[in-house]
């Protein structure tokens, strides 16, 4: 959930009037390095106790395991000469898969728990981070792309730690481990495995790049589905208010088949790479065994000794096999951190000051935008305000009007801070707001916006999300003032009762009063009110309007104002047209001026 101030978000697309949001890395994206998996070191490192223990399990598997022929070989040379040799044999061998089995066990626990947590710290890193940049950042990114990149990337990391770290230390400690063995076995036969493991790495290394790209457009593709799916969730009501199931299903249907074809051809690449692999690792053990057994024949060998060497030969297969496949995964693993570390790397265009300025005690919530102007990056030839100048004195109601796109969305938003003018200043009690720690900017704001945001939550947690700390009392008498204790006590568990996912279980007059119980409930001395009856029944008009009427007793309030009810009762109406004001005044004596206000009034009459 985000700041009550951070609903404000939806108020400016009115004035921005960019084009729709797009994929948060449109441009060229660059290739996946393994070297990008090195920022989750940091993310282990925390937990270095796990990742001790892991290497200990792993060190004492990998030793059973390289144990194992050398038990065999006395089992084929000397086991069968006597009853009492064999179950010593045995019981020798016996013994080194206990311990492998319970190595093998804590390696698993150890290594498993170490990748959950590790991820759990990423996700949460990593949605603070997202959850503190900037309304330009989330103006121009699909919250699908960014759900995806906190749920399949982090996945793939899971699986780079949990399993993909753990294969390939244990596999390139059983590779060496391996090869040293083999030379003391037999150094001739051992002399074949040089020359069969370059032959294998190499299709490794060609296949690499490719495997590598195919990996992160597929990886995208998933985002882009999901990112679909997300939107059309989310606005299930709509969808089917148009009866949109069967194309938003054709859409969706469509997507995934996408992502399936770039994901086949990722799983045929990498496919081509693990056969190459294996043909030719396991072909060099066949030259190798086919050289053993003529050495058997000509007694050069003990059938146990080869018996070892098969096992020590087995061993490297397997792991230059694992190594392979293991290399595919990180592959596809360096491309999900690559996307993570480039939201990481995102900055907000709003940040503190390094020793910010505090706002006078108390607020008094004089307000002044002195000539200020400014551009969406998204229209920089079009300023959104322009030479903008207007002063809130403490405790008055100011109205906004004017057309769409005249700017009044945009003086909320430059008030919250959400993005700094280009030239000009805004100050609040006399201090420049750039000279403060949006964070402590915003606590004295509180907004009620034309269409509320409502958490799948309670309605008691929805109502105190103005103020976390509220006590019971606090609570109930928000939303008493805010006139939606009645609606709330009828709900089947009162101020418990989940209120479903955006309000669904609410009417539009009582998601209102939610919200204006939360702002009363934050108590801040400065309000911004996004009209918030113009799409309401006569009856739930004037219960929000009543609600509103307390809300705004003894606060510098904005008014974003569309109803000439909301017009009639503020101190001073400022009308507004291209990001300027062009008149202000009363009521009366704007429409004895005719002009732009006189003009809006008359065809709301009509309306």
């Amino acid at each position: 959930m985000t700041s009550p101030a951070v609903e404000s978000t939806a108020v400016e697309s009115a004035d921005a009037g960019s084009a729709p949001s797009v994929p948060v890395v449109a441009a060229a994206k660059p290739k996946p390095r393994l070297g990008s998996l090195r920022a989750l070191w940091p993310f282990v490192r925390q937990h270095l106790g796990l990742f001790i223990a892991w290497l200990i399990a792993l060190a004492v598997a990998s030793a059973a395991t390289l144990r194992l022929p050398i038990a065999v070989k006395h089992i084929i040379d000397q086991g069968f000469t006597s009853s009492t040799n064999v179950d010593q044999a045995f019981l020798a061998l016996f013994g080194v898969t206990l311990v492998l089995a319970l190595a093998s066990a804590s390696r698993f626990y150890f290594v498993s728990l170490l990748g959950e947590r590790v991820v759990a710290d990423l996700r949460r890193k990593l949605y603070s981070h997202l959850i503190s940049l900037g309304a330009g950042f989330h103006d121009r990114t699909r919250s699908g792309e960014l759900v995806s990149r906190l749920s399949a990337d982090s996945e793939l990391l899971r699986n780079v730690v949990s399993t993909s770290m753990s294969v390939a230390l244990r596999s390139t400690v059983t590779f060496i481990g391996g090869i040293v063995m083999l030379f003391v076995t037999s150094p001739r036969l051992a002399s074949f495995a040089l020359l069969g493991i370059p032959v294998a790495v190499l299709p490794i290394i060609i296949g690499s790049r490719r495997l590598g790209k195919a990996a992160r457009a597929s990886q995208d593709r998933v985002a882009d589905a999901n990112t679909l799916a997300s939107e059309s969730l989310g606005a299930v009501r709509t969808v089917q208010a148009h009866a949109r199931e069967s194309y938003e299903s054709a859409r969706f249907g469509s997507a995934v088949d996408i992502a399936v074809d770039t994901a086949r051809k990722r799983i045929r690449a990498q496919a081509w790479v693990t056969a190459a692999a294996i043909t030719l690792i396991f072909g060099a053990l066949v030259l190798m065994l086919w050289s053993g057994a003529h050495d058997v024949i000509a007694g050069r060998l003990s059938g146990g000794t080869l018996g070892q060497f098969v096992f020590y030969a087995l061993f490297v297969g397997g792991s230059v096999s694992a190594l392979a496949e293991v290399w595919n995964d990180l592959q596809r693993s360096a491309g999900g951190m690559g996307r993570i570390s480039e939201l990481l790397q995102e900055t907000s265009d709003i940040v503190a000051p390094a020793h910010p300025r505090a706002l006078p005690a108390p607020l008094h919530g004089d307000i002044r935008f002195d000539n200020v102007v400014f551009h969406y990056p998204s229209r920089p030839d079009l300023p959104a305000l322009d030479g903008f100048d207007l002063e809130v004195r403490p405790g008055e109601t100011v109205a906004l009007v004017g057309p769409s796109g005249a700017g009044k969305s945009t003086v909320f938003s430059m008030l919250l801070r959400f993005h700094d003018a280009q030239s000009g200043g805004i100050r609040i009690d006399g201090v420049d707001l750039r000279e403060l720690d949006p964070a402590e900017l915003r606590e004295h704001i509180a907004l009620v916006p034309q269409q509320p945001t409502i958490f799948a939550a309670s309605a008691a947690e929805n109502i105190r999300y103005g103020k976390l700390d509220a006590t019971e009392a606090q609570l109930q008498a928000a939303a008493e003032s805010a006139e939606a204790d009645d609606f709330i006590r009828e709900l089947p568990e009162g101020f418990a009762s989940e209120l479903g996912e955006r309000g669904a279980r609410l009417s539009g007059g009582q998601q209102q009063r939610i919200a204006i119980a939360r702002a009363l409930l934050k108590d801040a001395p400065i309000l911004l009110l996004d009209e918030a009856t113009s799409a309401l029944d006569a009856q739930s008009e004037r219960a929000v309007q009543n609600a509103l009427e307390r809300l705004m007793q003894g606060r510098t309030t904005l008014v974003i104002a569309h109803r000439l009810a909301t017009v009639l009762k503020a101190d001073r109406i400022v009308v507004m047209d291209r990001g300027r004001i062009v008149a202000q005044g009363t009521h009366a004596e704007l429409i004895a001026q005719d002009g732009l206000y006189a003009e809006l009034a008359r065809l709301q009459f009509i309306d």
